[in-house]
């Protein structure tokens, strides 16, 4: 989604611009949680869906709609921040413009954004906490109904604190292996 948002945004036709410019501000601008439940109650009220949304679906569609805005953005100044002349000299070898994107800027674009990129996954892995409040059967979901039955409520949710620090510790240190191993790692 971010990938293609951010493609959009530097088209050269400008309704698609000002069309994910106005998406990229609605979504920064709510709260995630007011997002989940937009999409989860009123989706299913749009006619061309024809059917109630259940649970996870709509949990998946608000977290891939929010996450998408923000790293398209990220996405998006990753390629502006590759220099004009690389651009350039894909044009002067004969590359179309889809191949000097995919070839010669995404490339350089990716290795520039990895630290962003998973600063924002391990911000979405935490933000899909939010999804239990309409009901999606995630950990924090299961694990308020097992300190609900055991009563062990402290015990339960350092327990769950734990599980997202392990999550979300093991996705940096992902991300600085991809670092390095792309050649932008601190020496």
């Amino acid at each position: 989604i971010g990938t293609a948002e951010a493609i959009m945004r530097m088209a050269a036709n400008p309704v698609l611009g000002r069309i994910y410019a106005r998406y990229v501000q609605v979504i920064r601008s709510t709260p995630l949680l007011i997002q989940i439940y937009v999409i989860y109650f009123s989706l299913p009220a749009l006619p061309l869906l024809g059917r109630r949304l259940d649970e996870l679906e709509g949990g998946i569609i608000a977290l891939g709609l929010n996450a998408g805005a923000y790293m398209s953005e990220i996405i998006r100044a990753g390629i502006q921040s590759v220099e004009k002349g690389q651009w350039e000299a894909g044009d002067s070898i004969g590359l179309s413009r889809f191949k000097v994107m995919r070839y010669v800027i995404m490339p350089q674009a990716i290795q520039r954004t990895i630290p962003p990129l998973a600063g924002q996954l391990i911000s979405l892995v935490k933000d899909s906490s939010m999804v239990s409040l309409i009901s999606v059967q995630d950990l924090t979901y299961s694990g308020t109904q097992v300190a609900i039955s055991t009563r062990k409520i402290f015990e339960i949710w350092i327990f769950i604190a734990v599980v997202y620090f392990v999550i979300c510790f093991s996705l940096s240190l992902v991300s600085r292996w991809l670092e390095r191993r792309m050649g932008r790692g601190l020496q």
